[in-house]
């Protein structure tokens, strides 16, 4: 490789993630401040209105991870002691909510409280925290099932067998013995479900209305709604110093998990049948009593059932600039847009972090996983208010939408391609060189057949991502070539009327079918990069 070739390899990340990244959350940070610096964050403490609304903020991410951890534990336990093949379908089965847009969630949880009268009346949930944190907890019921499943399923089993044998049971062994070594992938997935309870977006403004507000809902009204920029400026300062202490968290958490022994591990006892039929009986309920309602509102007509909903969808309604038909396409579009930018960007960083300087390579690691962590509605104001003067005035252009998609859909790219790149057995890459291979070779012909089975289940995850991404497209251009499916699925369900309420549903069908065939595709590619294990 040219010396220009390798300083391209390091330069175009590096510029992508500083443009379009860095500097508009600089930005957000220096507009928050401008006026009264660190005042500005202490002035928001002093509104009894703000008081309550970090407030609200926080207890209800901590009961959602509480309640998330405490459900989905013994679905972990299930995943842990399944065969592989058996744990890849599971995975992938709950893995679909996980990466669903917020909306579609917020939309199947309020066909749900509307199918079964919960939306009115003394047992409303509708807009209220229960409507909040059972969507939380469908939506994150895969972090801990993946994260503490497949973790525990690595663990040696041969201490719990050795504690059975000196006559210990099955709950003194798990307490004493499974617990203690699982604690550091619980913290992990605990900070972890914590993390996007405390940025929700989509399911807090769909299910909690305006009489639940979060910092993350606050900076989109005071911005949106408002105008108020430098109160939502100062919001986002302050959610941006939270969050990157949760991230901080999150990976002194992962940092501390023991390594684990994935070929000791063995199915030494069957699964009880009481034990498998309770969990799939709870995970049915929770993940799939949702969906199935979803898919019966969108075919819901009057007192029967048809395809009218789907059909209405290549119809302009008022409420949108174009037929929600187009904002699908408009979504499809930039969905692969963003993941060519994504695999491009990604791919490179993943190069540089494994066979670049380990200083170097540290800092690219740290900052391309960033855009993760931070609030999306963060990065879609930062955006807005940044990029707005020549040469990079793009608030109008077409392309900002796909390159905010890409700032998240990169870090996904990053964590699939590194470790992959890095488990690559050395000596292969040896012999090719003693027959005569140049490096140049070495990597066309080992690196890349090798590298593309991660590279193809990063771009999965980052074209999901893309299909559902909804808070910091809420800031950028809503022109009929713009309007992605998430935004015109937000303004159908925020108006009141059956007919608006039975698109927005369909919508959200055909959203969760693409998702799902993602999904699919990820797990699929996935068990194969694992020799099928």
């Amino acid at each position: 490789m040219t010396r220009a070739a390798k300083a391209l390899v390091v330069v175009l990340p590096a510029a992508f993630i500083a443009i379009f990244f860095a500097w508009p959350v600089a930005n957000v940070i220096s507009t928050g401040l401008a006026d009264r610096g660190w005042n500005a964050l202490v002035d928001l403490f002093g509104s009894r209105r703000e008081r309550g609304v970090i407030w609200f903020t926080i207890w209800q991410a901590a009961v959602s991870t509480l309640v998330t951890m405490v459900v989905a534990l013994p679905a972990a336990s299930l995943v842990a002691a399944m065969r592989e093949r058996h744990r890849r379908l599971v995975r992938a089965l709950v893995t679909v909510p996980f990466v669903l847009p917020t909306v579609v969630v917020g939309g199947a949880f309020a066909g749900l409280f509307q199918r079964f009268g919960l939306d009115s009346g003394r047992l409303r949930l509708d807009q209220t925290v229960w409507a909040i944190l059972l969507a939380h907890l469908f939506f994150n019921y895969a972090v801990v099932v993946r994260t503490v499943g497949s973790y525990w399923a690595g663990l040696d089993s041969r201490l719990e067998e050795q504690a059975r044998i000196l006559g210990a049971n099955r709950w003194r062994t798990f307490v004493e013995i499974t617990l203690p070594r699982l604690r550091p992938a619980i913290a992990a997935a605990a900070a972890i479900v914590f993390l996007f309870s405390f940025t929700s977006f989509g399911v807090i403004l769909i299910l909690g209305g305006p009489r639940r507000a979060t910092i993350e809902t606050d900076i989109y009204r005071f911005a949106v709604t408002r105008g108020d920029l430098q109160t939502a400026a100062s919001l986002a300062a302050l959610q941006l110093v939270a969050v990157l202490a949760l991230v901080g968290l999150s990976t002194a958490l992962e940092r501390r998990r023991p390594i684990t022994t994935r070929h000791a591990r063995r199915a030494s006892n069957p699964i009880k049948r009481a034990w498998l039929w309770g969990n799939l009986a709870v995970t049915t309920l929770i993940l799939g009593t949702p969906i199935a309602v979803l898919i019966e509102r969108s075919l819901s007509v009057g007192d029967g059932y048809s395809l009218r909903n789907y059909g209405a969808l290549a119809h302009r309604v008022r409420q949108l600039p174009a037929p929600a038909m187009v904002a699908l396409q408009n979504s499809l579009v930039f969905a692969v847009v963003a993941t060519a930018i994504a695999v491009l960007i990604g791919g490179l960083a993943s190069l540089v972090v494994v066979h670049g300087r380990r200083a170097v390579g540290r800092v690219f690691d740290l900052g391309l996983t960033l855009p993760l962590g931070t609030s999306a509605v963060t990065i879609g104001f930062g955006i807005l208010i940044t990029l707005d003067n020549p040469p990079l005035d793009l608030r109008t252009s077409w392309w900002i939408i796909p390159i905010a998609h890409a700032l998240v859909g990169v870090p996904f790219v990053v964590r699939t391609m590194v470790p992959v790149l890095r488990g690559i057995d050395e000596s292969i890459r040896e012999a090719a060189a003693v027959l005569g291979a140049t490096p140049a070779r070495v990597r066309r012909e080992v690196d890349l057949p090798i590298g593309s089975r991660g590279l193809v289940v990063g771009a999965g995850f980052a074209f999901a991502v893309s299909i559902g991404e909804f808070g910091a497209t809420s800031f950028l251009p809503r022109r009929p070539d713009t309007i992605t499916a998430p935004v015109a699925m937000f303004r159908l369900l925020s108006t009141p009327g059956d007919r608006l309420r039975g698109q927005a549903m369909a919508l959200a069908v055909v959203l969760m079918a693409v998702v799902a065939v993602a999904v699919a595709v990820i797990e699929s590619v996935r068990g194969t990069s694992e020799g099928g294990m």
